[in-house]
């Protein structure tokens, strides 16, 4: 960050949700393991919005989803015991991703159901700032921020990193490296879990 002054966080609500996906959806345009998915630009204006609903919509519901003022970045938590809604995602990466590429993209995201633990533990499908507010510290208070609940609880966390800038990131917090997933032309992703303290 440029000043010395924490960004204020606070929980998005419900009617705000579509802040918080419209800042997923700039964030992750350049993401390399999303863009792998949905490579097609209009592909992945037209889908990945609905992922962000998908995967994240009973954070905002539970209040576990946080923003940066302005929403220049924001974090989506799952709560230990909350689920994405699988079965409409994998009828949704159905029909946006091009029929030659199903095979490959479904053995990557079942070897990420694999890894992700059966314990309850909070996970965190997605954390993203708008590229205008990158490198400004704006992501590691979002963790913090949370994280700070999530050991309150004395409960474990869990993410998948898309990159390794964002798996460094995550080490310096306390996650720490479970493997790693590669499938066919895929960029690495790499599974993380924070014991729980």
């Amino acid at each position: 960050m440029t000043s010395t002054t924490s960004p204020s966080i606070s929980t998005v609500s419900v009617a705000d949700k579509e802040r918080a996906v419209a800042t997923m959806l700039t964030a992750f345009s350049s993401d390399p393991v999303i863009r792998w998915i949905l490579p097609d630009p209009q592909q992945y204006l037209t889908y990945f919005p609905e992922v962000v609903r998908l995967l994240c919509g009973k954070g905002f519901e539970d209040q576990s989803a946080f923003a940066v003022e302005g929403f220049m970045g924001a974090a989506l938590w799952l709560r230990p015991g909350v689920e994405a809604n699988g079965e409409s995602l994998g009828e949704l990466t159905q029909r946006a991703v091009p029929e030659m590429d199903h095979e490959k993209v479904f053995e990557f995201l079942d070897q990420l159901d694999e890894y992700h633990p059966d314990e309850p533990l909070w996970y965190l499908p997605m954390i993203g700032v708008d590229p205008t507010g990158q490198g400004m510290g704006l992501g590691s208070a979002l963790l913090a921020h949370a994280l700070a609940g999530v050991d309150r609880e004395a409960k474990p966390a869990y993410l998948e990193a898309s990159s390794e800038r964002s798996r460094d990131l995550y080490t310096r917090h306390g996650f720490e490296l479970i493997g790693t997933i590669q499938v066919a032309d895929s960029p690495p992703i790499f599974p993380m879990l924070r014991k729980a303290r």
